[in-house]
């Protein structure tokens, strides 16, 4: 089947019933027109990820193989995976990223509670292309164990990488220190021109998009820190948003 994944068009050829169903809310009005990627799984591959997580349903791990798959493919089409919470306020996108443990999903659950008309666009895998104008990162059916997301793209203002903290601090990162933090955070290819392609977008990526460091705890005044420098206005919501997690 097709499916219009980051503004291209996906055929995923898969034997299990699982990603049929995970990638409805995908699948392409035009099953006929040429494809900008394939993506299928290979039985060594599956045998490799089935050894590291053995009490999960074959479908299960055909479809992690098949998104790693897809992501492999996309760097020669301008495209990249980013491990990061991306959240759309006001029509922009902004990136929270850490190493697991950080508070990712604690920050994100904050932004919800406190910004109104906060939405998900990715929980945990969206997908980045750069175009002129920046940016733009996509919604996919692949959203961490949360499975916060929605199916829409928005473009990214701003990365916003998390360390806990007893206060609350935010600070403008300096390219150097963008690049150590942001290559964990991407996904390197097998092939190595599609290497070299992400390399690329990576460098793009850093020069087009500002970058902070947020110290935080778990509190409003952490979701105001943040906020604020990424967004440059004034923080005033003390209530309750009430926000759904999308799913």
């Amino acid at each position: 089947m097709v499916y219009d994944i980051a503004g291209l068009r996906v055929r995923i050829e898969n034997k299990h019933e699982y990603t049929t169903k995970f990638c409805r809310e995908y699948l392409s009005e035009d099953q006929t027109s040429p494809c900008d990627i394939t993506a299928s799984v290979t039985d060594e591959a599956f045998a490799e990820e089935k050894s590291l997580s053995p009490n999960f349903s074959g479908g299960y791990i055909e479809n992690i193989c098949l998104y790693r798959s897809i992501c492999q493919q996309m760097p020669l089409r301008g495209r990249m995976l980013l491990h990061a919470s991306v959240l759309e306020y006001d029509g922009n996108g902004y990136a929270f990223l850490g190493k697991s443990g950080t508070g990712k999903s604690t920050h994100t659950r904050l932004w919800l509670t406190h910004l109104p008309n906060t939405r998900v666009v990715n929980g945990d895998k969206p997908i980045l292309e750069d175009t002129k104008d920046g940016f733009i990162a996509y919604g996919t059916s692949w959203r961490g164990k949360e499975g916060w997301g929605c199916k829409g793209q928005v473009p990214l203002r701003g990365l916003c990488f998390l360390e806990q903290a007893k206060e609350n601090s935010i600070r403008r990162l300096t390219p150097a220190e963008v690049t150590q933090r942001l290559f964990v955070q991407i996904l390197l290819p097998e092939e190595e021109n599609a290497v070299v392609a992400t390399l690329e977008l990576a460098d793009s990526l850093i020069k087009k998009t500002p970058a902070y460091l947020l110290c935080c705890d778990i509190s409003e005044t952490a979701v105001k820190t943040s906020f604020e420098a990424m967004t440059g206005r004034e923080y005033e919501n003390s209530k309750k948003a009430g926000n759904e997690y999308e799913d």
